[in-house]
């Protein structure tokens, strides 16, 4: 029996983009996690991820994280400026803005524009401040409720 590989955490890597999305002018979509030491932590973020991407198969999307995992904000964002990509938007996968969307991200940003000033990165706010998010969840809790 194969084993599926894993990357050094125990997770398995992210599925490759299409070789199509090779094109810089096309926006590149990066969704954040904040990541964890605990690889199944990611596996909610990755069926995201597997989600958007069955959606919108022309879109190249990758999914990074700011902590414990790999790829690295960091690593995502220089690999973008490396490969020639102008614009990118990020999403935030959490539920609020705190000190990593106020302070961390923007400060990735400005060091990857360092790197690269031709790259351009549009920060969406936290998924939790989306009211379908907020709707999901409550019907979530509700449903949980009811047994």
């Amino acid at each position: 029996m194969q084993r599926e590989p894993r990357n050094s955490l125990g997770a398995a890597p992210h599925p490759p983009p299409n070789p199509s999305h090779m094109n810089t002018t096309t926006p590149r979509l990066l969704l954040l996690a904040h990541g964890s030491r605990q690889p199944e932590w990611a596996r909610p973020f990755e069926a995201v991820l597997a989600a958007v991407r069955a959606s919108r198969p022309e879109l190249r999307v990758e999914l990074a994280y700011l902590e414990s995992m790999q790829p690295s904000l960091a690593q995502a964002l220089l690999e973008a400026g490396a490969a020639g990509c102008t614009q990118l938007h990020l999403v935030p996968l959490f539920l609020g803005a705190g000190g990593h969307l106020q302070r961390d991200i923007p400060q990735a940003v400005r060091d990857a524009q360092l790197q690269h000033p031709h790259l351009t990165v549009r920060v969406a706010a936290a998924a939790g401040d989306s009211p379908d998010i907020v709707a999901a969840l409550a019907a979530y809790a509700l449903r949980c409720a009811q047994g």
